[in-house]
């Protein structure tokens, strides 16, 4: 019997938490015959199978047009509460979308583990599981604030999504496998036609990173990942590998990208605290003067958001607005203030700060440290990790314009 093959039978036969699985053979057998008989009883009109919301409503992510990739930004204008809809998660597809048959589907876990383990996704799916609502943010989330393009806060902050995972705690898995010494990364791998790879050290996947199979209470979309996707929650998007098949525990960084930044001389993968306005926001209008409440998100890598304050008058003074509660860590958090809109011009900021102390900062303030890949995005695009504070400018007539733009 090979090592791959005594790692999974320990891993099913000796594991305290997982004892119980074996005996789960009949109700599972009992299972698909109630779903076979639900299915024959199903209606054959496809609308009731998968609701469809009204005609009514005609929210729909932003698309926009590059060479490399197909971007769809998440329309935040659009949204209530801090729950993204998986329909309007936004999406950065590279290499196509595949389509995998998760029965096919198989996840390795080698290197530097005392037993290497490959589990189908039925496997993967009998483990002790978690949900977590966490963020996923593009590394080049708000880069596009200061282009003339940008006129909503789907174009200017779209490239972040929140949602409702599920899936299995990647510690679970290592401790299973049995962690050599040495082993300080783990590098994760996808299964599409990029084969894209991407590493993190040995301390944040044990923390808080997922291997997630579901999403808002359903199977991970396709754009998403499907059938298994890579979670690590406050750290920029492309960790988050999708269609993950392998992880393997190394002892040095796997260099798949340009590390960032070296312009700090340190690695930086997590997202800084960020906010944004997304009522009222660009190309929307306000009816006349009175009475609004001011609304949007606020969110940090770093943890939960601690405080958010509001400026109507271009940052000269700051009002604290009202977070939403519960707020979660690593996650969008709803923020409201009221506001009686006098007919002049105003100009609409909001402010962030975390659990950790960091403050979102002004452009101005953000200007005055160095930052990585400038060079490469050009002068009308903020470099990765740019989080200063946005406005938005209302003029009298009360339409709503991106002032950086």
């Amino acid at each position: 019997m090979n090592a791959k093959e005594r790692g999974r039978r320990r891993f099913f036969k000796e594991g305290v938490a997982l004892a119980g699985l074996a005996a789960m053979g009949p109700l599972a057998s009992r299972a698909q015959t109630i779903e076979s008989e639900a299915a024959a009883a199903r209606p054959k009109d496809a609308r009731n199978l998968y609701g469809e919301r009204s005609r009514f409503e005609t929210s729909g992510r932003v698309r926009e047009d590059q060479k490399y990739r197909d971007v769809w930004f998440t329309p935040l204008q659009d949204l209530e509460g801090i729950i993204t809809p998986s329909a309007l998660h936004f999406s950065n597809v590279h290499y196509g979308i595949p389509d995998i048959d998760p029965r096919q589907h198989r996840l390795m876990i080698h290197g530097l583990v005392d037993h290497p383990l490959i589990f189908t996704m039925e496997e993967l799916k009998r483990l002790p599981s978690v949900s977590r609502i966490h963020t996923i943010e593009c590394v080049t989330n708000n880069t596009r604030s200061v282009s003339k393009d940008a006129k909503t806060v789907a174009q200017t902050h779209g490239d972040i999504a929140c949602s409702e995972w599920s899936g299995v705690p990647l510690s679970l898995l290592l401790r299973e496998a049995g962690l050599q010494k040495g082993g300080s990364w783990v590098v994760a791998e996808s299964a599409d036609g990029g084969k894209r790879v991407r590493c993190i050290p040995l301390e944040k996947a044990m923390d808080d990173v997922l291997l997630a199979y579901a999403q808002n209470g359903e199977a991970v979309r396709p754009e998403q990942g499907y059938p298994l996707r890579f979670l690590v929650p406050g750290w920029e998007g492309n960790i988050n590998v999708k269609y993950l098949r392998r992880l393997k525990v190394v002892d040095r960084p796997y260099l798949a990208r340009i590390p960032r930044p070296p312009a700090k001389g340190h690695w930086e993968w997590e997202q800084p605290v960020r906010s944004a306005i997304t009522y009222p926001s660009g190309e929307q209008r306000l009816a006349g003067r009175g009475f609004y409440q001011i609304s949007g998100f606020a969110w940090s890598g770093g943890g939960a958001i601690r405080r958010l304050e509001v400026s109507t008058d271009g940052g000269r003074t700051w009002k604290d607005a009202q977070l939403q509660e519960p707020v979660f860590r690593k996650a969008l958090t709803r923020f409201r203030m009221d506001w009686n809109w006098n007919g002049e011009e105003a100009v609409l900021q909001s402010r962030a700060t975390d659990e950790l102390g960091n403050v979102q900062p002004t452009m101005a303030e953000f200007n005055k440290t160095p930052h990585d890949n400038q060079e490469l995005l050009g002068p009308d695009r903020l470099p990765t990790h740019g989080n200063p504070i946005h406005s938005w400018k209302v003029t009298q007539e009360g339409t709503v314009q991106n002032a950086f733009a």
